[in-house]
């Protein structure tokens, strides 16, 4: 592999710990003509396809074996090695295959990975392949976005999730409170219902990438971003998590709590509100003893929230590129992709399937379905792991007082600005 690529693989392994994955905390055409094309599946030769992905909860892990198994059935001559990878080992795993020549033929990646394993030269283009299929158009923007790199494709969304706000609706109800809708109301909201015992909110500013993902729709919803981040919008959403700590409205732990952490937390009545997000939902309702409910992430300036899930890619070492992508196309079907979607417990990518009563009828997941216009991808190129990490280290400084709100994020400016550039 050439030294840009080595380079960019090693710099993955700097950053991302899973944001959005609750398997991180605890493919092809049917037989039928027209389903997906499968010109890479005749001629009966044997094909043997490797594929990786880091689901491991029972419901998931059923999903995706009955994908493998109607393909199979469908494709006699095609034989599909799933292998599970933990999420904290799959970019090594990928850093050590890419130079060993030993990728495996599909791969699963947390979006905000992805352009950087594009840039590396270990994925392959499909750009072609996107455009005869036609499908594009059906993806949100946020997903979509998470997949190109120059103009190129490079893979195709395949779950999504986004953050919104959970709350102790009896907390709430006992102190007189509604549900806050921007950040005066949250800021107020959490000083009042902190007690003993109760933190008003939680949220995630561990050092790594579930503190980045809490932290960046505030940024957003200030009217700043990572290219413009020595704001005053990045400013103020810096002191509000300041403020909310020092006040004691929020624990000094969330600098060491991941969101899994913060969801233990909520059930066991220690924190009347927290930001997180769908993959809760299952956990919640069976281990809260409360009244619980969830509304979208108070606004500032603008509304948002930010974009988790993950993608389907080939590699570029691939020998059975047109067999991998007919699997891919397969597995985008409605039949399949709404079963592991549902188990677990994700969003479509794609806006044709967000009308579906899964998760139009049930209240909760619908405040995350109609989130997704407003989702936002953490697509800013081929360093984004390096970015995040200047701003994680920056919410680790200004929550531990070891710097002041304002140096913190000009010296963090000032690291993002040449990454940004490259």
């Amino acid at each position: 592999m050439r030294r840009k690529g080595y380079l960019l693989l090693t710099a993955l392994l700097l950053g991302l710990t899973s944001a959005c994955s609750p398997s991180a905390n605890p493919g092809a055409p049917d037989s039928k003509a027209g389903a997906s094309g499968g010109s890479g599946n005749s001629g009966g030769v044997p094909v043997k396809i490797t594929w990786w992905d880091y689901m491991n909860a029972d419901g998931m892990v059923g999903a995706l074996n009955k994908v493998i198994e109607d393909y199979q059935k469908a494709h006699p001559n095609v034989t599909i090695e799933r292998s599970y990878v933990p999420f904290g080992d799959l970019k090594n795993k990928l850093l050590l295959g890419s130079a060993a020549g030993q990728l495996p033929d599909i791969v699963w990646l947390d979006n905000p990975d992805h352009q950087a394993f594009a840039a590396a030269g270990v994925l392959a283009d499909i750009t072609k392949e996107v455009q005869e299929w036609g499908q594009a158009d059906q993806y949100y923007k946020g997903p979509w976005s998470s997949t190109q790199y120059k103009g190129k494709n490079y893979g195709i969304p395949n779950s999504s999730n986004n953050l919104a706000l959970f709350y102790n609706a009896d907390m709430l109800n006992a102190a007189g409170i509604k549900p806050p809708t921007n950040w005066n109301e949250l800021k107020e909201a959490a000083n009042k219902l902190k007690k003993p015992g109760v933190y008003g909110l939680s949220v995630s500013a561990v050092r790594n990438e579930q503190g980045t993902f809490q932290f960046l729709p505030f940024v957003w919803q200030s009217g700043s971003d990572l290219n413009t981040f020595n704001s005053p919008g990045t400013l103020e959403a810096v002191k509000l998590w300041k403020e909310l700590v020092d006040s004691g409205a929020m624990s000094k732990e969330i600098v060491g709590q991941d969101q899994q952490a913060t969801e233990l937390q909520f059930a066991a009545g220690n924190v009347a509100m927290m930001v997180n997000g769908t993959w809760q939902i299952p956990a919640l309702q069976k281990d809260a003893k409360f009244k619980w409910d969830i509304v979208p992430l108070p606004t500032n300036k603008q509304g948002g929230t930010i974009l988790g899930g993950e993608n389907w890619a080939i590699t570029a070492t691939t020998k059975h590129k047109d067999v991998a992508w007919d699997i891919v196309k397969f597995a985008q079907q409605p039949e399949y992709l709404k079963s592991f979607l549902k188990a677990a417990g994700r969003l479509p990518a794609r806006k044709d399937l967000i009308q579906d009563p899964i998760w139009q009828n049930d209240k909760l997941l619908k405040i995350f379905a109609d989130s997704m216009d407003v989702a936002k991808a953490r697509a800013y190129g081929p360093n984004y792991p390096k970015i995040s990490d200047a701003v994680q280290e920056m919410l680790q400084q200004v929550l531990t007082g070891i710097k002041s709100p304002e140096d913190a994020v000009k010296d963090t400016d000032a690291k993002i600005k040449p990454l940004l550039a490259q």
